[in-house]
C-alpha cells in the first residue's frame, strides 16, 4: 500500500531536524494527553481483544490524506482505535460525535481483505544475499516502498516470530507466524549515484524476501 506515510525517498522536504539518541533517560511522549491515545489502543486489542495492533497499523493508513496530514502521531491513533472501536460494535459514531460535541471523521472503510504470508520455504540465513519482492499490494503492508525489488544482505534473523502483518492486519487471527530479518542496504543501491554514500538496515518479514540466485547456482 503506498500511503501517505511512506515517504522514504521523497524529496523536497529539506533538511529535517534530529538528534542522536543516547542512553539517558529521555521521554516518550512529547505531550501529557499522548500516553492516554497510546492506552486506549491497548484497551482495544489487550483487553477487550476487539483487533490487533497491526489492525491498528491499518486503520492509520486509512485515515483520508487531508486529515493525516493535519494532525499529529498520536491523534491518527485515536482517530483509528476510534474507527476500529466502532467497526467492531463497541462504540456508534453517534455516540463519538455527542461526545466531541461535532461530527468525529473516522478511518476509511477497509477495501482489501489481505494475503496470506508465503510459507513452505527454507528460512534464510545470515550472510544470505536476498531480493526484496517487487510487489503493489491494496491493504496493510509493513514493507517500505524504497526497498521494493531492490538487493541487500541478511543481518539477523530474530528468534521470536509474529504473525504476518498483510494478514493479521486484516483481522486474520489465523495467520502464519514467521520471523524478521534485518536487511543491510547500501543507500546508492537504494537511491541511486546521487545519494550519500552508506548503509540502510531495514527489519522485514519473511514472506517479503527471496533468495538471490548466484549465477553458477542457475546454470548449475
Amino acid at each position: 500500500m503506498n500511503g501517505f506515510h511512506d515517504l522514504g525517498g521523497f524529496q523536497g522536504f529539506g533538511k529535517i531536524p534530529h538528534t542522536i539518541n543516547t542512553l539517558s533517560y529521555k521521554p516518550v511522549f512529547k505531550y501529557d494527553w499522548e500516553h492516554l491515545a497510546y492506552g486506549l489502543m491497548f484497551v482495544g486489542v489487550d483487553q477487550l481483544k476487539k483487533f490487533s495492533v497491526d489492525e491498528v497499523r491499518h486503520a492509520v493508513e486509512r485515515i483520508d490524506v487531508r486529515q493525516h496530514a493535519n494532525t499529529l502521531y498520536y491523534e491518527r491513533y485515536v482517530i483509528a482505535t476510534a474507527s476500529l472501536l466502532v467497526e467492531t460494535g463497541v462504540l456508534t459514531q453517534a455516540e463519538l460525535d455527542e461526545a466531541l460535541g461535532s461530527p468525529f471523521k473516522l478511518a476509511n472503510p477497509a477495501l482489501s481483505k489481505g494475503r496470506p504470508a508465503i510459507t513452505g520455504r527454507p528460512s534464510f540465513e545470515v550472510g544470505d544475499r536476498v531480493v526484496v519482492r517487487d510487489e503493489h499490494v491494496t491493504g496493510h503492508i509493513r514493507m517500505p516502498g524504497y526497498v521494493r525489488g531492490k538487493q541487500g544482505i541478511i543481518l539477523h534473523r530474530t528468534t521470536e516470530t509474529w504473525p504476518f502483518p498483510d494478514a493479521i492486519g486484516h483481522g486474520d487471527t489465523s495467520a502464519a507466524h514467521q520471523p524478521t530479518y534485518h536487511v543491510e542496504f547500501r543507500v546508492k543501491d537504494l537511491w541511486g549515484d546521487a545519494a550519500d554514500d552508506g548503509l540502510v538496515v531495514v527489519d522485514l518479514f519473511e514472506s517479503y524476501l527471496d533468495k538471490v540466485t548466484e549465477p553458477s547456482e542457475a546454470s548449475a
